[in-house]
């Protein structure tokens, strides 16, 4: 049986919240798993990521193949340079901040207008 650490869709319309489970390749995304490893909540700021590290490296050492999305919050949580055997990285990542388009439009023009002035 091949199995994939994967995410499983929570929540309401509109309003995600994922588990990180072990499941077998062939089970459709939300339909049968053979394990919870851990919660993933893509909606709070800074998003939350719980995930169970030891029956994470459980799956891993095991043979089980983690998706994108998944190895990304395995390396958040530690447990994928756990497995790797490379040095791990303590300090959290930098929060992602979101502008407007107005935002990006004043960025622009306040840095044409520092070449401008740096060309004078």
């Amino acid at each position: 049986m091949a199995v994939k650490l994967r995410l499983m869709r929570m929540g309401k319309k509109k309003q995600p919240s994922y588990r990180v489970v072990a499941a077998d390749s062939r089970s459709p995304r939300n339909g049968r798993f053979i394990e919870i490893i851990g919660t993933y909540q893509p909606r709070t700021e800074p998003s939350e990521v719980k995930i169970d590290n030891e029956r994470a490296l459980h799956w891993l050492r095991h043979g089980a193949q983690p998706t994108e999305r998944v190895e990304k919050l395995l390396k958040i949580s530690g447990a994928w340079a756990e497995f790797t055997g490379e040095a791990v990285d303590t300090t959290p990542p930098e929060p992602r901040v979101r502008k407007s388009a107005k935002q990006l439009a004043k960025e622009a023009e306040a840095a044409e207008a520092e070449q401008a002035g740096d060309e004078a």
